[in-house]
């Protein structure tokens, strides 16, 4: 794979001191080393999406790509991702579970992969990152849930790449949309994208490791209850917006051991949701 552009050390598109480029050699000294999960650290000044490189340039498990810009980021339904240059974490990780974790239980990877990263942004950050279902990443700005950053999977053969997308040092003037937000808008004691990185990184490996000594089991590694506990659309009304044009809208009650979200509707009726999006309709009861 040949990076479409790489960084120059300054002036140019790193003339913004508050967003400096990361530092690809700290990054693989911290990340690469003899039994680690992480295998090869590279960094792109700009790149269409980093899982569309990924998935075609295959590979080795391992394999890390990062831009400090996309111009073709996607999100779940085909959405779009944009930020300006090196406001956030754009990247992506190839996987191959391999033949020791049932092939069902792979759509587990993006909830572990937002477990993981809202562990690591509690502890490097010290702002509270909490998950929608499936795979949405939410910050409070000002009393209020915002979507700081998003997950997207790809099966390829037998590999899975994950796309993590996360605004960092995004300002309000440049919010995409009002429902959006950041880690500098909600607080964050660390903008500093080279620790972030990292610490989402060896919080995915932890939590990757474990999940696949367990068989991909989400019961036994704890990724069910990890997710549970972290995820703000359990205990809310929330519309269920599904493939075809229909809806359901109900409590939003468990996610069951497929990694589905199950709603308890009006006529007593619990239902798995496993493919849709999930709009809340009123805010958890604690929160009320």
């Amino acid at each position: 794979m040949t990076p479409p552009e790489t960084p120059s050390p300054a002036g140019g598109r790193w003339s913004d001191l508050d967003r400096p480029p990361l530092n690809v050699t700290a990054l693989r000294r911290g990340l690469l080393r003899p039994g680690a999960l992480w295998t090869s650290v590279d960094v792109v000044a700009r790149t269409g999406s980093t899982n569309t490189d990924l998935v075609a340039a295959g590979g080795p498990e391992g394999a890390v790509l990062v831009a400090e810009e996309q111009s073709a980021g996607r999100g779940r339904l085909d959405r779009t991702w944009t930020a300006p240059p090196r406001s956030g974490l754009f990247f992506s990780v190839l996987l191959r579970p391999g033949p020791g974790v049932p092939a069902e239980r792979w759509g587990w990877l993006p909830l572990l992969a937002g477990v993981a990263t809202a562990a690591a942004l509690s502890r490097a950050a010290g702002v509270d990152t909490a998950l929608k279902w499936p795979n949405d990443l939410l910050v409070n700005v000002g009393g209020e849930e915002r979507k700081a950053g998003g997950i997207l999977a790809e099966r390829t053969g037998d590999a899975v790449v994950i796309g993590i997308g996360l605004n960092v040092s995004l300002r309000a003037d440049e919010l995409p949309v009002p429902t959006a937000g950041s880690l500098a808008l909600a607080g964050a004691q660390v903008l500093d994208r080279d620790p972030l990185l990292r610490a989402v990184l060896r919080s995915l490996e932890e939590w990757y490791g474990r999940w696949r000594d367990a068989a991909g089991d989400p019961a036994q590694s704890r990724l069910q209850e990890a997710y549970a506990a972290g995820c703000a659309t359990l205990g809310r009304t929330v519309r269920a917006e599904l493939p075809g044009g229909r809806e359901l809208v109900g409590e939003a009650v468990a996610v069951d051991g497929d990694g589905r979200l199950v709603l308890a509707t009006g006529e007593g009726v619990q239902r798995p949701v496993g493919a849709g999006d999930i709009v809340h309709v009123r805010p958890a009861p604690s929160e009320e």
